[in-house]
This record gives structure tokens, sequence and C-alpha cells, in this order.
């Protein structure tokens, strides 16, 4: 069955049509965020107010309460996503994975997912959270201000990497850069555990280019698409042109996932899909990109 990419969609209620069309059974979002609510409305304050890491207007769209969010990425066909919380001092990870792997245990359709933070204890708590079945951890090197490669996080990468449980990694500049975010710290990180199955968010933006080299030099980095070719992220960074036909071939060999930063985003869901869908890198590029790569990572068929 051929979907137009003349006709992606425009608003969330065409949505479905947009994966029916490509012959998929739904959606898998790698980058969507649950959190506690009282954190979660810490967040949206700190957006709200153009914080430094935001840098821009940014209204978040999908204010709502979690029933309301679940049950919306339902009517999206959202058949599997992230729980992603992310610390932003030390002594916060072990309870924000306590609630995400709650939540997860009584949401169909989430996965298990888990953060860590530099800290003495780290090690053991994310020991404990794949114990207890974590699925894809969250690293905000941004949000976090420390480096991927800080000694009290080898343990951490260390423990991933045999287990083989992705880690969703904030590693880029974008929206604004920090001492501790780019392609250079992430590089030496993989230098250090060069088995690590690590997923870079928004693409790595800015430095796409650098971090598609990572993805094709390690054979278990892969990408997510979020936020990238949405009009609202094409005014500050946009994808080079000049890169697509990586991205296309990156994507085909498994290692473009889609993701969308739901709910925290300044437009509908569809925006993601829509961006994805008039790049016209074909319908086999979009059916890997939206459901099979993460089908195959986290075996959901």
């Amino acid at each position: 069955m051929h979907h137009d990419p003349g006709s992606p969609p425009a608003e969330d209620a065409a949505v479905p049509a947009f994966w029916r069309a490509l012959g998929l059974p739904g959606l898998a979002d790698v980058h969507v965020h649950f959190l506690p609510p009282r954190l979660l409305r810490r967040v949206w304050a700190y957006f709200d107010a153009a914080g430094p890491l935001v840098g821009t207007e940014w209204p978040i769209r999908y204010r709502w309460d979690d029933a309301d969010r679940v049950a919306h990425l339902r009517r999206l066909g959202v058949r599997a996503f992230s729980a992603l919380a992310y610390p932003h001092r030390p002594g916060m990870a072990a309870d924000l994975n306590a609630w995400t792997l709650e939540f997860a245990r009584t949401t169909p359709g989430c996965l298990p997912s888990a953060t860590f933070f530099p800290e003495p204890s780290a090690g053991r708590y994310v020991a404990d959270a794949l114990a207890a079945g974590a699925r894809v951890f969250k690293v905000h090197v941004q949000v976090g201000r420390f480096l991927p490669t800080d000694p009290a996080l080898d343990a951490c990468w260390g423990l991933l990497a045999e287990a083989g449980v992705p880690v969703v990694v904030h590693a880029g500049h974008a929206p604004v850069g920090t001492p501790q975010t780019g392609p250079e710290p992430f590089a030496a990180l993989l230098a250090r555990h060069p088995r690590l199955t690590a997923i870079v968010a928004h693409l790595g933006a800015p430095d796409y280019a650098a971090f598609l080299d990572l993805a094709e030099a390690y054979e278990r980095v892969r990408l997510d698409t979020t936020m990238a070719f949405t009009p609202f992220f094409d005014r500050f960074v946009p994808f080079p042109p000049g890169e697509l036909p990586r991205l296309r071939d990156l994507g085909l060999a498994g290692k473009v996932l889609l993701g969308s930063d739901f709910p925290n985003i300044p437009y509908p869901y569809a925006a993601q899909l829509t961006g994805l869908a008039r790049l016209e890198l074909d319908d086999d590029w979009l059916r890997a990109v939206c459901w099979h790569n993460a089908a195959t990572l986290f075996d959901l068929d």
C-alpha cells in the first residue's frame, strides 16, 4: 500500500491514517516523557520561563494529566513509548526510577524506563532498575551538567553495555550548548564503552554529521528523530540536506528511530511525522523509522 508523501498528517486526528497507509500496526516512539506530577510542573515552568537551557519561547502543547496524555498516545496509535525521566541533581534518580517503573507496570504500551546521575550509588540503583525490568534508560548531560565520561558513571555504562539495554542520551548542543554536550564527549564515552546500545536524542543536533559518523562507526549506536524536521526546530538547527542520503541508509539499517518529545513540544504531535514524510526518503524508510527499528530493538512484534 503506498502512502502519498503529499498528504502527511496535518493534525493529530490524521495520524492513524498515516501509519495505516504505510501498512504498520501503529507507531513506536522512543522519546516520550512521563514524570512525577510535581517534577513535571517544575519542568513546564522552566520551559514557560524560556530558561537558559531552553533559550526560546516554548509553549508546551500537551499540558494535560497523565491519563489524558496516555489516552492521546493511544488515539494516535503509539503502541510503544518510553517514560523518560532525568535528574538535574544528585539524590533524585532512584526515586524517579521507582516512579517510572511503577508507571510502566500500570500503563500498557509503556516501556519500563529508568535513569541515572553521577553519584556513588548510581551503579547500585542502575543494577536494581535492570533487575526490576528496565528496558530503556535516559541520560541528559545538558540538564545534568556532567560529562558522559564522569568516572562515577563508568559502572552504569558497563552494566547497560553488558545487558544490551538501550540508553537515550541527550548528548548534542541543541537547544543550548554546555561544556558537557557535543560529539567529542560522547565519542570519548563510546571509545571507553564501544558495546553500549545508545540512542542519540534529536539526531545529535546541531552536530548532525558528527553523530551520523558515530552511528556508522559503532554497531550499537542509533539516533532518534526527536523534533528534527519540524518547522520549530528547522528555524534553529536545520538538518543539512547533504546528509539525507546517510540518514536514509542508517534508517534502513535499523539505526534511526522515531522520537517526539511528547508532551513537551510547542506544536502538534503530527508535525513530527509530517516532517519525516516530507523528506521523501520513501515508504520503506518511514516504516523502518516509525515502527520496525524500534520493534526489532525492543522485541515488540
